[in-house]
């Protein structure tokens, strides 16, 4: 699944499966563009670890929840590179909280980071790609967003998941005839540990019939495919990475 001269730009790279699937890419070839909002610390350990792996790539400090920073942060990377092929939307928020609890601005707060972020990003993209009658977008959704699952105390962070497959399909439908595929990934929860993946293998995890917990690499696997050449004919399509959690 050869990404060589391949440019891919990840939200939120700097950290957790953001930063996995960076690596994920940068190994199969691709230059790659991380944003970050804050956490420069995490960003630069990101950035030393892709080099590592002899990656070109680059870290840009950023809010994509901001239409104008979104726009900016796509245009900063167009310009270093020529180009954008890829796309990985990763920046969600989450937090607890029913309904009742919940201020307006909890809720406008989620919607902006997991759906509007996914709209800004991808909108400003879709130019670059046009022009090279190539492009792959992977938003990373939430196990059963393709359901519209609910569960209490996310109500926000239900609705806006099971939004972006919607728009996801959506806007797979409208970019076909430009060569560009759009696919949702819906990641089980990862532990902050991060495990590996041969460490998660010699692990046992009851809540996954699977038997073992999930890993980063283990989301970054079906992003690879996403967005490879292999997957040209796979447009609007939702993945559970879960292990058969939420079967």
């Amino acid at each position: 699944m050869s990404l060589v001269n391949r440019v891919a730009l990840i939200t939120g790279g700097s950290r957790g499966i953001g930063r996995g699937i960076a690596v994920r890419l940068a190994q199969e070839g691709a230059r790659i563009a991380i944003s970050y909002r804050s956490n420069k610390t995490a960003a630069q350990q990101a950035l030393r670890q892709l080099q590592a792996s002899g990656a070109d790539c680059v870290a840009v400090e950023t809010d994509v929840t901001d239409p104008v920073k979104a726009e900016q942060l796509v245009q900063a990377v167009a310009d270093r590179y020529g180009r954008i092929d890829i796309v990985v939307n990763n920046v969600g928020g989450f937090r607890w909280g029913t309904l009742a609890e919940s201020s307006l601005e909890d809720w406008e707060g989620i919607f902006t980071s997991n759906l509007s972020s996914v709209v800004y990003v991808s909108r400003a993209s879709l130019p670059h790609m046009r022009r090279g009658r190539w492009g792959r977008i992977v938003n990373l959704g939430a196990v059963g967003a393709e359901r519209a699952f609910g569960q209490a105390k996310i109500s926000a962070y239900a609705a806006a998941k099971a939004a972006v497959v919607a728009l996801s399909r959506s806007l797979a439908l409208e970019e076909a005839k430009n060569g560009i595929t759009v696919n949702v990934v819906n990641p089980s929860s990862i532990d902050e540990k991060e495990l590996t993946l041969s460490e998660a293998r010699r692990m046992r995890d009851a809540r996954f019939p699977i038997g073992r917990p999930p890993t980063v690499e283990d989301v970054a696997a079906a992003v690879a495919f996403f967005v490879s050449d292999e997957a040209e004919y796979v447009t609007g399509q939702v993945v559970n990475v879960s292990g058969g959690w939420m079967l």
